[in-house]
């Protein structure tokens, strides 16, 4: 049986602000884009964080990637149980009809924000899919030596063998920051939860027992 931690909401407030200062030290974003729907409440949080006196906040962009299918099971406990799936599908793209158009991401610091790093598939499937974009834009606009910088945050990284790669600019440049990197476990986040109360009673036994042990 796959074990199962309970993070809460103050787990992940605690998490966005150990990283924020290793992000305003080096990364230095200009741009975040939240992968949906787990990359929401990180970027929110860590808005707040990397908030600097006398600059505007940073602007967030979402996307929705889905690379879950639901298969049933039989456990009447644990309902539906979400398998990792193969295919990654886009349900939502960038929307710049507040901030311009999608040339407002060339030449800009872009930090892209997941909840969890799991297969990766995900991720490079987003970070693909934003420089495609980005080079197209830049060549129609003849500002191709303007650089552009993916950076990644997310708040778990599985330590396990990965399906996804991600490109080497990224990952050999300190540009990849995972607040905690776990076993591969089953993470429950509180906004996945339907009953919070019983959500936070769980996750308190479970570091009690931890710290205990």
């Amino acid at each position: 049986m796959v074990e199962k931690v309970y993070v809460t909401y103050n787990d992940v407030h605690k998490l966005c602000q150990e990283a924020a200062p290793q992000m305003l030290s080096t990364l230095q974003p200009q741009l975040m884009i939240a992968i949906g729907g787990g990359g929401y409440v990180p970027a929110r949080i860590l808005r707040s964080f990397l908030k600097q006196p006398g600059c505007p906040n940073i602007p967030i962009q979402a996307i929705g990637l889905s690379l879950y299918e639901q298969l049933p099971v039989t456990d009447a406990d644990t309902g539906v149980v979400e398998e990792i799936g193969t295919k990654v599908t886009r349900t939502q793209w960038l929307d710049f009809s507040s901030l311009g158009g999608m040339e407002n991401l060339v030449g800009k610091r872009i930090l892209i924000v997941d909840e969890v790093d799991d297969t990766r598939t995900t991720l490079e499937y987003a970070v693909k899919e934003l420089q495609k974009d980005v080079e197209e834009v830049s060549r129609k606009l003849g500002r191709e030596g303007e650089k552009t910088e993916f950076s990644i945050f997310v708040l778990h990284n599985k330590d396990k063998q990965k399906k996804g790669v991600l490109p080497t600019d990224v990952t050999d440049n300190s540009r990849y920051i995972a607040a905690r990197t776990v076993g591969d476990v089953w993470i429950c986040y509180p906004w996945e939860a339907t009953d919070i109360e019983e959500h936070d009673r769980l996750a308190a036994e479970q570091k009690n027992k931890t710290a205990a042990a």
